[in-house]
């Protein structure tokens, strides 16, 4: 059952299906699993694996709830063959909720009040629509509880009103015409119109869209304007057409019996039906818009993550400020600080002469190869001033991302990294170690913070955490991570590690000293055979005895390397970087049981460069120095700017001020643009174009142009 579930939904053929779910029933990661064991998955990519186990959890989900309903149905005595044979068919939840409607305890409702009172007959009479005289024949319902024959009509319609509504044909063609039709429309709350915040939701103020057309950027800000109270929101819908289509279904008469339905019809409608699906078709566009959002932030922080690092350059780093100075650090190659300090080179204090004298004497005395200057406030002016030093040596500089340094700064990785210095030469630190390595420095903050997404707070937080966790998995492990410098946050995603096993690796490592094998790593405690096994390919050995310590081949496939070395009547060392000879090797000599050709071809590509990283190398990148704040923008200037974030609806742009600009997707290409990550990505280097600026609302609208 579960194969074909996922079978139907993935598109992927059932044999590797059940080969990919028992390798994950045998605990094995989906980096490891896809970088492995090609073989047995039919060549599985990251993303299809992915979908594998969310279509897993999604049909556990599934039985578990039907084996829950079932239960609750039989201790009532009320499944019967047919409804259990309805339940074990249903493929989704909503269809499996409407099943259950009719048998779920409900609390005190009109209906149930109706049926103690006796009038639970009248209304099966009334649904048979044969009764003539529908009003006398309510009379004989009247008793204490009950004092007219109105009052008993309108206890038995309140009975046909919840039939109705627990009808899940009637559910069903409701729910399609929500979904088909539904408009969302808002107004403004008059009393908060006015207010500041209010305004970057002024659009909204009185606006109406079909609901599923809505796109999700602009569904998730309406609904954060309704929930800081600046409008109100409703679901709309043709009524007429809608209790139309309900009297279709139900009323098969024209006399007294058949008005009381269609009274209930309407009852059932306004108080039953369209509340609770209005609302569920609304928080159905809620998913589809969390799940757009959570796809963008995805890839935003994939792009992030495997930004072009700097590598091992020794680095000086400036956190900028005004009153309170610029925070200065020294960096070893491996970001190990050596120093730091504060300067003051800009108003109140203006010590600029001092600030130019002390940058240059560290940069010699601590041989500094680049300097990394965040972008917050002070940006421009300590990067005009750096510029201005004449250094002995060819020093880069670059200006980096600070988006999370504070929280990281205040964060108890920091404070166990650094427990004697102050969360402004942390935010220093990792700053400079942003520019060495992105990656290494992002993962030790929440994702959430690091600044690449929009409304991320707004959308299912569990799971954008999910997601976020295996983005940060997946890139950790296609780079590879050197065992003996990565910080524990980094070992933490590493396929099979985790934060207790990543924390006793780097205790090994201070009282044993730097890791010369894989093979040694299998001494940290508690790091069985299997934590070996899905980390052993991803952990980097640099310099090791064995060169293949410091690639991806994994050890399970050492000898097989071997053997091709000794057909090949070479060395190991020498084998490893020789494209010509490598390309040449009949890889069909080494099929086994278990190994095929997409493993043989990767560990061809790995050996032809070992330890590559994948990543290309940081480029230095210089704003237009004339532009200092929004206000020196005007319509038509061509800009060089960095791409900071990517959303559906285009690109944001940092051109070296404070606000960003943004590229609608309009403004892209002359052509359609159906995904913006084809035409750009993040930390991507571009001229634009400005076409609009708005100085009051702080919004500049730009134009791509190469």
């Amino acid at each position: 059952m579960m194969i074909k579930y996922i079978a139907q939904r993935s598109q992927i053929a059932e044999t590797n299906i059940k080969s990919t779910i028992q390798l994950l029933n045998d605990d094995c990661t989906i980096p490891f699993i896809s970088r492995y064991r090609k073989e047995a998955t039919g060549n599985l990519d990251e993303v299809q694996i992915g979908d594998i186990v969310k279509y897993k959890e999604q049909f556990e989900a599934l039985e578990k709830r039907k084996t829950a309903i079932l239960k609750a149905l039989e201790e009532q005595g009320v499944l019967t063959e047919t409804l259990k044979q309805n339940i074990a068919a249903a493929q989704d939840l909503v269809v499996l909720e409407d099943l259950y409607l009719p048998y779920k305890k409900k609390r005190k409702t009109k209906a149930e009040t109706a049926r103690k009172h006796g009038l639970e007959p009248l209304a099966k009479i009334i649904m048979s629509q044969k009764a003539k005289d529908i009003a006398s024949i309510a009379n004989k319902y009247t008793n204490s509880d009950v004092p007219s024959a109105d009052a008993a009509l309108e206890g038995a319609r309140h009975i046909i009103a919840e039939w109705i509504n627990e009808r899940a044909d009637i559910r069903t063609s409701l729910r399609h015409q929500l979904e088909r039709h539904a408009q969302i429309a808002t107004k403004v709350i008059k009393t908060k119109k006015d207010e500041e915040k209010a305004q970057k939701f002024r659009d909204y103020f009185d606006w109406s869209e079909s609901l599923n057309r809505i796109p999700s950027h602009r569904l998730l800000a309406i609904l954060r304007a309704e929930s800081e109270g600046f409008i109100r929101l409703k679901i709309e819908i043709d009524e007429i057409r809608a209790l139309e289509q309900i009297d279709r279904r139900i009323i098969r008469s024209q006399n007294a019996c058949a008005d009381q339905i269609e009274l209930a019809i309407s009852d059932a409608y306004k108080r039953l039906l369209y509340p609770s699906l209005s609302k569920e078709t609304l928080n159905k566009a809620k998913d589809k818009a969390d799940e757009a959002a959570i796809t963008v932030f995805a890839k935003n922080l994939k792009q992030l993550l495997l930004g072009s690092p700097l590598g091992e350059k020794r680095v000086l780093a400036i956190d900028p400020g005004f009153r309170t100075g610029c925070k200065v650090v020294c960096l070893d190659a491996q970001g190990a600080l050596k120093h730091n300090e504060t300067i003051y080179p800009h108003a109140p204090k203006n010590d600029s002469h001092g600030a130019i004298k002390k940058i240059s004497s560290l940069a010699e005395a601590y041989k500094i190869e680049a300097i990394a200057i965040g972008n917050g406030t002070a940006s421009r002016e300590t990067e005009a001033l750096i510029r201005k030093i004449q250094f002995k040596n060819d020093i880069q500089v670059f200006v980096v991302s600070e988006a999370g340094a504070s929280i990281y700064s205040a964060s108890k990785i920091a404070r166990d990294e650094f427990p004697n210095y102050d969360v402004t030469v942390r935010g220093s630190v990792s700053i400079g170690r942003r520019l060495q390595d992105p990656l290494a420095e992002l993962v030790k903050i929440d994702a959430k913070s690091i600044g690449v997404g929009q409304y991320q707070h707004d959308v299912d937080q569990t799971k954008l955490q999910k997601e976020l966790d295996v983005v940060v998995e997946n890139c950790v492990n296609t780079v590879g991570v050197n065992i003996n410098t990565a910080s524990i946050p980094l070992l933490s995603s590493v396929s099979g590690i985790g934060p207790k096993l990543a924390e006793n690796i780097v205790n090994y490592r201070n009282v044993n000293g730097a890791f010369t094998s894989r093979s040694q790593i299998k001494k940290v405690p508690r790091l069985g055979g299997k934590a070996f096994e899905q980390a052993a390919g991803f952990l980097r050995i640099r310099d090791a005895k064995n060169p293949l310590d410091n690639s991806s081949v994994h050890p399970e496939t050492y000898k097989l390397v071997e053997k091709m070395a000794k057909d090949e009547g070479i060395s190991l060392q020498d084998l490893i970087g020789q494209k010509a000879k490598l390309q040449k090797i009949d890889l069909k000599k080494y099929y086994t049981d278990t190994v095929g050709l997409p493993t043989l071809q990767d560990i061809i590509k790995e050996l032809e460069k070992p330890g590559l990283d994948v990543r290309e190398q940081a480029k230095v990148f210089s704003f237009n120095q004339n532009i200092k704040t929004i206000s020196d923008l005007h319509e038509g200037q061509l800009l060089p700017g960095i791409v900071n974030n990517i959303t559906n609806f285009g690109c944001f742009v940092d051109v070296g001020i404070k606000e960003s600009g943004l590229i609608h997707v309009s403004n892209l290409s002359d052509s359609f643009v159906k995904d913006v990550n084809e035409h750009v990505h993040l930390h991507q280097q571009i001229i634009v174009k400005v076409l609009e600026v708005d100085v009051a609302r702080k919004r500049i609208q730009l134009k791509l142009i190469s």
